[in-house]
């Protein structure tokens, strides 16, 4: 059974400044940040199976088949020296090749759902309730939302990878030219845009007990974590090309450290989203 959000003990006069530092105030005292860590530990449980499935299911058409993927190295800095010497086993071994993709594809499947059941928690936290659905309900909710999720997150991962060296590839297998590839490079970034919004979308419905009018596509505090992870994440990566020295501190782990804050600021602005959306919500309750 779906609940009301709790009022706040003080509510100002209706304005979005007063919804905004209401939002700040709150995203304090619910420790998103925190609770922003504990999403990114389990979005990380969820890439690397995921990552290792598409290197043995690339492992199992061998050498032509795997070759693309080590052209990551152009983007990601330090992805060959990783991924050469598990392409290099498992072409050696086609039956290890085959059990580790079914295993790792079962293995990203149970660590998303753990990550959606962690934002159905949170978002509880947030909206200031219990979780009162049925086991069923939450259950058949988390599923439905890992799914799309893991959909979401894979063709992300292969808008992004696809660029350079990739992109000309693929343009060359599909047939087309080098005009089509430059659109693509240009247009698939709104797209993932769209696709972040989708994700947003899902989680925020499917995540607190609170009963929504409806579904919407676009809410205010989906809006904003789009905007503040568009932001943050430009902000970071220029931060780190410019001024950061992970790579002096942390040596061959650098790159992992720069990913997890990066997953980490992408986790914050997601909460803060919801904790938007949370306050217009009892705003709206009076």
């Amino acid at each position: 059974m779906s609940e009301q959000p709790d009022k706040p003990p003080e509510r100002p006069p209706r304005s979005w400044w007063g919804v905004l530092k209401r939002t700040g105030k709150e995203f304090k005292r619910d420790h998103l940040a925190d609770w922003a860590a504990a999403l990114t530990y389990y979005a990380v449980l969820s890439i690397f199976p995921a990552l290792l499935a598409v290197i043995s299911i690339l492992g199992l058409f061998g050498q032509p088949a795997a070759k693309p993927l080590m052209d990551l190295g152009e983007v990601v800095p330090g992805a060959r020296q990783i991924l050469n010497p598990v392409l290099q086993a498992l072409r050696s071994n086609q039956t290890a090749a085959g059990f580790a993709a079914i295993f790792s594809i079962a293995v990203a499947l149970w660590s998303a759902s753990g990550y959606v059941g962690a934002f159905m928690r949170v978002a509880n936290v947030v909206y200031g309730i219990e979780e009162a659905r049925p086991i069923w309900k939450t259950l058949a909710l988390r599923v439905a939302a890992t799914a799309i999720l893991v959909i979401a997150v894979t063709v992300s991962a292969v808008g992004v990878v696809l660029t350079g060296n990739l992109a000309r590839r693929a343009g060359q297998l599909l047939g087309i030219g080098q005009t089509g590839v430059t659109i693509w490079n240009i247009a698939k970034w709104p797209v993932l845009v769209l696709i972040v919004m989708m994700v947003l979308a899902l989680l925020y419905w499917a995540g607190p007990n609170v009963e929504h009018p409806g579904f919407r596509w676009l809410t205010p505090g989906s809006a904003l974590a789009v905007i503040i992870w568009i932001i943050a994440s430009a902000a970071f990566a220029f931060y780190v090309v410019h001024f950061a020295s992970y790579s002096k501190t942390y040596a061959t782990l650098a790159g992992m450290i720069v990913f997890l804050i990066w997953l980490w600021l992408s986790n914050i602005a997601v909460l803060l989203g919801v904790e938007l959306d949370a306050e217009l919500t009892r705003e709206r309750a009076g």
